[in-house]
């Protein structure tokens, strides 16, 4: 009996995010209604509430989803690199063409800095540690120069941040993606121990 219900408990969160998320994605945040959620997910306010607390806690929890699908992207393109130096420049590239996607646009850069504040970046520790371990590793090989990795992650991951925060508000669709792409190479670039 626990395991069928812990099922119909996921089954729910799970309804109730995928519901949100799509709402979230095509009218944003403050056009949507938490009976917009649980009438199309089939399922009551009182649900909602009780995993969720309110809209801005369904909200955090479709970030959490974004950001983990995100996470195994930019994860995927570290593991398929035929070398370490490549990978790890086309996940910085993939991560600015990420802003243009109208899910993450519209939920992750646009209205859950706005609702959450502080709290939607609650995944950026977990983000630095990512980037420092991979920052170490393409030290220890000779790819880059010797430097601090945590506070080269920092750097990194705070330019890579704000790059795809104004690329996200671009009303020139493409204008500011490859403005900052052409940064990236730039800083890329420098990275690279001098001969």
């Amino acid at each position: 009996m626990p395991r069928v219900r812990a099922e119909m408990i996921e089954n729910t969160r799970a309804r109730l995010i995928a519901s949100a998320r799509h709402a979230f994605a095509t009218q944003g945040y403050a056009n949507t209604s938490m009976d917009d959620f649980t009438a199309s997910a089939g399922l009551t306010r009182g649900a909602l509430y009780h995993h969720f607390g309110d809209k801005k806690g369904l909200l955090s929890a479709v970030v959490a989803q974004l950001d983990g699908e995100m996470d195994a992207h930019l994860q995927h393109i570290t593991d398929q690199a035929d070398e370490p130096w490549r990978g790890f420049c086309e996940r910085c590239r993939a991560y600015l063409r990420m802003a243009q996607d109208p899910e993450i646009r519209r939920i992750v850069l646009q209205d859950a800095p706005a609702v959450l504040g502080d709290a939607a970046s609650a995944n950026q520790p977990q983000c630095i540690e990512s980037l420092r371990l991979l920052l170490d590793a393409l030290i220890q090989a000779g790819f880059i120069e010797p430097a601090p990795s945590q506070a080269l992650a920092r750097l990194i991951n705070g330019s890579l941040v704000d790059a795809a925060l104004w690329i996200a508000r671009d009303e020139q669709a493409g204008e500011r993606l490859e403005q900052a792409l052409q940064g990236l190479e730039l800083l890329l670039r420098g990275l690279k121990p001098r001969t």
